[in-house]
C-alpha cells in the first residue's frame, strides 16, 4: 500500500536499492531530500551523473579515478617498485588515510569466491602480472582475512614467487582495543607468530 504518493514511494524504493539503505533509512533520506532547497537537490543529481559518466579504472593500478592515472600512481615521491595488493578502492583509501604507505596499489577489483562463481579471471590478475614485468621489488598483498580473501592471497603468492619477486602478506592479528577472550583462535595464532620484538 502507498503512504506517500508514487514520486515518493519511488525515491524511497530506489534509496533502499543501495548498500547498507535500509527501509527506514532510505524513508529518512527520501524526506530529506525533498526538503532540501532545489538547487542542493540539483548539485546532488548532477555530481552523482557526473561520477557515473566520469570515473573509470586507472590504466595502471586499477582502482576508480577520472583521470587516465590515478594522482598515486602519477605521482613521482611514490616507490612505484612496491606494489600493495588490495579488494577495493575503499581499501585504499584506508591504507592511504595511515599517511604511513609510500609504495603503489593494485586494486583487483574482488576477490576470489568460488562459492559466488568468483574465479581468478574476474578479477584484476592479469593486469597486476603485466605490472610485473617492470622493474618491482616487493608484492605487500594486503587481502582480506575472509576465505576469500586467503584464498586471493594464497594464489597471488603462487603467481608471484615464481618470479623472483619478493611477496609479503600484512599481518593480522588482535585489533586496538580487543579483548583477547572474546578472538576467534586462527586470529590468536597469527597474532602469536606474527609477533614482534620490542
Amino acid at each position: 500500500m502507498e503512504y506517500y504518493g508514487s514520486h515518493i514511494s519511488r525515491l524511497i524504493e530506489a534509496l533502499t536499492g543501495l548498500p547498507g539503505v535500509g527501509a527506514k533509512s532510505a524513508q529518512r533520506l527520501a524526506f530529506h531530500i525533498i526538503n532540501m532547497p532545489k538547487e542542493q537537490v540539483q548539485a546532488l543529481a548532477e555530481a552523482m551523473t557526473s561520477a557515473r559518466e566520469n570515473v573509470h579504472y586507472c590504466r595502471e593500478c586499477c582502482t576508480l579515478t577520472d583521470d587516465d592515472l590515478c594522482p598515486i600512481c602519477r605521482s613521482q615521491k611514490r616507490n612505484h617498485r612496491q606494489i600493495m595488493v588490495v579488494e577495493n578502492s575503499r581499501d585504499l583509501a584506508a591504507y592511504e588515510k595511515t599517511g604511513r604507505y609510500e609504495g603503489v596499489y593494485h586494486v583487483l577489483q574482488g576477490a576470489i569466491s568460488p562459492m559466488l562463481g568468483i574465479g581468478p579471471s574476474d578479477i584484476r590478475l592479469k593486469e597486476l602480472m603485466q605490472r610485473l614485468q617492470g622493474d618491482v621489488e616487493e608484492v605487500i598483498i594486503a587481502t582480506n582475512s575472509s576465505l576469500e580473501g586467503e584464498t586471493t592471497a594464497m594464489y597471488i603468492a603462487r603467481l608471484v614467487k615464481p618470479t623472483g619477486i619478493k611477496v609479503t602478506r600484512i599481518a593480522s592479528g588482535v585489533p586496538v582495543g580487543g579483548d583477547i577472550e572474546n578472538i576467534d583462535e586462527v586470529t590468536l595464532e597469527r597474532a602469536l607468530s606474527g609477533r614482534v620484538e620490542l
